[in-house]
């Protein structure tokens, strides 16, 4: 039974702010290997390095509620956005206050998060999904 769900988010843009794109997975954490039940991967227009990670982690946050799992592990390469999150960092960007908001919103729905930092190699298939949506022409 899926009970609980592993999320990989990236976001990127190209210049800063610049062309930008997002990526995320989402994962049957339940099930070894973990099963893909879902992806996300667009451009989203002109904007931050920041606001791509934030929008990259709502998608996949927003993906994931098509399942009924409880527990919800969370990796993304982007320190700011996990320690935002997480409530061990403040946001002090107004524009950034709304997706931080909208991100939190989504993870009260689970009975448990997991959030974790991952080095960007350990998050590639997220990564790809971002670069291979700004490579569209």
């Amino acid at each position: 039974m899926l009970d609980e769900v592993l999320i990989y988010f990236a976001g990127g843009a190209r210049g800063n702010p610049g062309p930008a794109a997002i990526g995320a997975v989402v994962l049957d954490a339940s099930s070894t290997p973990p099963l893909p039940l879902a992806a996300v991967s667009e451009r989203i227009g002109e904007t931050t390095n920041n606001v791509a990670e934030y929008r990259a982690l709502i998608a996949g946050l927003e993906a994931a509620t098509a399942t009924p799992a409880r527990l919800a592990r969370v990796r993304g390469d982007s320190k700011l956005v996990i320690e935002q999150v997480a409530g061990r960092w403040k946001v002090k960007q107004p524009h950034l206050k709304p997706l931080h908001a909208r991100a939190c919103a989504l993870l009260r729905e689970y009975e448990a998060v997991d959030l974790a930092h991952v080095r960007r190699e350990l998050n590639t298939e997220a990564d790809a999904l971002v670069n291979a949506a700004l490579d569209l022409p």
